[in-house]
């Protein structure tokens, strides 16, 4: 790797948008690795954007799992000695239910990886990320995250803000989480956002969604792409900032 070239790892890449992500990001001539916890769909997707000429590797991670990140931390500090950007996209969903009826257990299952595995990676991959010029993290939130919209009874995310308490909560931990790693980093000129992709058609929702993976993945890779004067502890959507 020449001291130019930068390195993104994406989590949950193997499809829907992460994986996009990682084809936009690659085609920009930057070394792209694709975390992943199944392997066999993790080489597939690598191998898929490999055959356009990108320079697209898979690495295994469950972000649930502190052995398997603390592994890919390793050999990613062995093969490239540093990270350039981070974007932690592994996300889950459970529901529909109302709040009400929502047990406990099945909010922790959906916090394990949309919460506690974004600090586990973040935490992990840091020290990588601090030996690059300008790193950079980018947390794949949702507007159902914002407690703005949450609150609103005319809001067009309020029907699924009412029946899907842990993936919603989650995100607006995730938002919360965003501020307080940008506050930290913003000194040492790391730039931490969250980003809503809007509501694309994945595995997530059931490829429910009105918006392509494609045109998700667009405000990631302005935000992991992002120069020196690019904003930090924001919430942002393709066409702008979303209210907390």
């Amino acid at each position: 790797m020449t001291t130019s070239q930068k390195t993104a790892l994406i989590t949950g890449a193997n499809k829907g948008i992460g994986k996009e992500t990682a084809r936009r990001l690659a085609a920009l001539g930057i070394t792209v690795l694709i975390g992943a916890r199944n392997a066999e769909r993790g080489e597939a997707a690598a191998e898929e954007l490999r055959a356009d000429g990108a320079d697209v590797r898979f690495v295994p991670l469950d972000v649930t799992d502190e052995t398997s990140v603390q592994a890919a931390a390793q050999h990613i500090d062995a093969t490239f000695g540093r990270l350039d950007i981070l974007v932690n996209n592994a996300a889950i969903a459970a529901g529909p239910q109302k709040p009400s009826e929502t047990p406990a257990a099945t909010v922790r299952q959906v916090y394990e990886t949309n919460v506690f595995g974004v600090i586990a990676v973040t935490h992990a991959m840091l020290p990588l990320l601090r030996r690059s010029a300008a790193a950079r993290i980018v947390n794949m939130s949702s507007e159902v995250g914002s407690l703005t919209h949450q609150a609103d009874p005319g809001s067009p995310w309020s029907a699924y803000t009412s029946i899907l308490l842990p993936y919603c909560t989650s995100k607006s931990a995730l938002n919360a989480i965003t501020v307080l790693y940008a506050n930290e980093l913003r000194a040492e000129g790391i730039l931490v956002n969250a980003v809503s992709p809007g509501y694309c058609a994945t595995d997530l929702n059931r490829h429910s969604g009105i918006r392509t993976a494609e045109e998700g993945a667009t405000v990631a890779v302005d935000l992991a792409t992002a120069g020196e004067d690019g904003p930090t502890g924001s919430l942002l959507a393709e066409d702008g900032p979303i209210p907390w």
